[in-house]
């Protein structure tokens, strides 16, 4: 990975470059780039510099080989993730790359023309905050959650944060500062939303017939999913949960052989505060409606049964868009092998899981990503 936050100054080349050689001199035993197979390259391309595989092979100089263009909404990056599993799964690639980058400060209006809802909500006013806002109040009314628990969840990324060196902000803060900073939706505020954040991260997806070439402790995919839904279908609970992150969840545990009780350290999707707190009960860490009753025992605190978000979470680290999936699969690498510095989580974790969501025919969560990770083989 590389640092994220408003990198004005580097290009979309520049931070898939950085990345692409922190990734190569991260693996134990040295890989050069002659032995990569194959890569996956997710990016929204916001900046309009990445049209096709070939923006992620000018940087890396990977030519003459399959490198394919993953565009998936927020869940590009764990797309591209998952995309590059399958391949190897099939047998068809030994080593493939998955990288992640995204330009989002050059253009700000990019961002907003470019966001999703238009047909039938921009109308209306409701941009992205607001419809996030929007299954905050549902929330609060169906289940007396509060407004506080839901700041909670701030102040949790926000401590962890401030402890991980690639995070965007790096800075504690208290419930009172949440529900005081500056309102952007009701009822979410400034410090309920993830910031504007350039990033770029990598990551390699290796056979287990070569992987004792690299490493002496790999980790091991254990179960992926990927499912799409809609609100447009009906279900009238859509706006307290996200019907697709169930249904990729369940494919991944499914495949994993596990449940979410088995789950010991998870990265997931934290645009907003609500988002993370409607995703625990998606996930299965605890029932529907718990959610606010979740973060007030701290679980998932760092220190807690279950830690969630040990980076910040998008809210801290941010979320360039096609690396931030990318980053969280890393994130859960670390956990996984003990080296995760001052964000280690203290359980000794076996399992880890990654999340996504994305947005799409105007429904925020309408897509969703899960990969599960182990240290098992």
């Amino acid at each position: 990975m590389i640092d994220f936050g408003e990198l004005f100054e580097q290009s979309i080349d520049d931070m898939l470059a950085a990345a692409f050689r922190d990734c190569l001199d991260d693996v134990d035993k040295g890989m050069s780039p002659a032995d990569v197979d194959a890569a996956w390259f997710g990016t929204i391309d916001i900046a309009d510099n990445a049209s096709s595989g070939l923006g992620l092979s000018h940087p890396t100089g990977l030519f003459e080989m399959p490198v394919t263009r993953v565009e998936n909404a927020c869940a590009t990056g764990s797309s591209a993730f998952r995309s590059a599993v399958e391949s190897v799964r099939a047998g068809n690639t030994d080593v493939a790359l998955v990288a992640g980058a995204e330009k989002m400060r050059d253009s700000a209006a990019g961002l907003i023309e470019g966001a999703a809802l238009d047909q039938v909500w921009r109308g209306r006013g409701v941009t992205m905050p607001a419809f996030f806002g929007l299954r905050a109040t549902r929330h609060m009314e169906e289940y007396g959650t509060t407004r506080e628990q839901i700041a909670k969840i701030s102040v949790k990324n926000h401590e962890n944060g401030a402890k991980y060196p690639h995070a965007h902000y790096r800075f504690t803060c208290d419930v009172d500062d949440v529900v005081d900073s500056p309102q952007v939706t009701y009822p979410l505020n400034l410090y309920d939303c993830c910031p504007v954040t350039d990033g770029a991260a990598a990551t390699l997806v290796v056979s287990e017939d070569v992987v004792d070439e690299f490493t002496d402790d790999p980790i091991w995919v254990a179960g992926s999913g990927l499912s799409v839904d809609s609100f447009e279908r009906g279900n009238d609970e859509s706006l307290v949960g996200f019907p697709a992150t169930e249904q990729a969840a369940g494919q991944a545990y499914e495949q994993a052989g596990i449940t979410a009780d088995d789950i010991d350290v998870a990265e997931v999707h934290d645009c907003f505060t609500i988002t993370e707190l409607v995703t625990y009960e998606d996930l299965g860490f605890c029932e529907k409606g718990d959610g606010g009753a979740f973060i007030d025992s701290g679980e998932p605190l760092l220190d807690g049964e279950t830690p969630v978000n040990p980076s910040g979470g998008l809210l801290a680290k941010g979320h360039p868009i096609g690396a931030t999936g990318v980053a969280q699969v890393n994130e859960i690498y670390e956990q996984l092998r003990g080296k995760a510095g001052a964000v280690q989580a203290d359980n000794d974790p076996e399992y880890g899981l990654q999340h996504n969501i994305g947005i799409g025919r105007n429904a925020t969560g309408s897509v969703s990503c899960v990969n599960i990770l182990s240290r098992q083989r």
